[in-house]
């Protein structure tokens, strides 16, 4: 008679192993992605809050956005640039052309939240989306608060330029601006 194994479970059962981490990977991740409230307060000015459902919030061009944790105000949208960059040695070059958009973003959270211009759009007449290029957005950043990738503390602000590539011909109506890649995110007309 054959006697059984004897050992870790997890060494004899090394695929479900891995299996079971990538889930508990994804667990953690979708958890911690921040993402907007369901409900927000609104105050009556009398000192107390109404609750209101989320409705598609839109905002201008200098009015503040806010998703999840952060509060995004567009200043402009530049389109027309064939290339970037703040030096000979990182310059990037426009498949078409490209579209510069000059924000400032805050976190309103209670803890820091982490920026990334992978997470923006911008959308055209049609709908198309555009995302960002971060190649480009990074060689566009002449400073320290870069709006490429940038961990964000309470209360404090960024401000910079995330870098777009659209055909020539075509001229953002939208942006979509997002906390994290989980969240709803929130529309801004251009």
């Amino acid at each position: 008679m054959k006697q059984p194994k004897e050992g870790n479970w997890f060494k004899r059962h090394k695929i479900l192993t891995v299996i079971l981490g990538f889930i508990v990977l994804g667990v953690i991740v979708s958890a911690a992605g921040g993402g907007s409230d369901s409900n927000k307060s609104a105050s009556t000015g009398s000192g107390s809050s109404v609750k209101t459902e989320d409705k598609e919030t839109v905002a201008k061009v200098g009015e503040p956005a806010r998703d999840g944790k952060f509060e995004f105000t567009v200043k402009s949208v530049t389109c027309g640039k064939a290339s970037v960059g703040t030096n000979q040695y990182l310059t990037k070059t426009a498949q078409g052309q490209y579209c510069l958009m000059d924000l400032t973003i805050k976190n309103i959270g209670d803890e820091k939240q982490s920026l990334l211009s992978s997470d923006q759009k911008l959308f055209n007449a049609a709908g198309q989306e555009y995302s960002a290029d971060d190649t480009a957005t990074m060689y566009n950043s002449t400073d320290t608060a870069s709006t490429w990738y940038n961990d964000i503390n309470p209360g404090n602000s960024v401000s910079g330029v995330i870098v777009f590539d659209l055909p020539k011909d075509q001229t953002p109506v939208s942006a979509e601006l997002h906390d994290s890649a989980f969240s709803n995110g929130v529309k801004v007309n251009l």
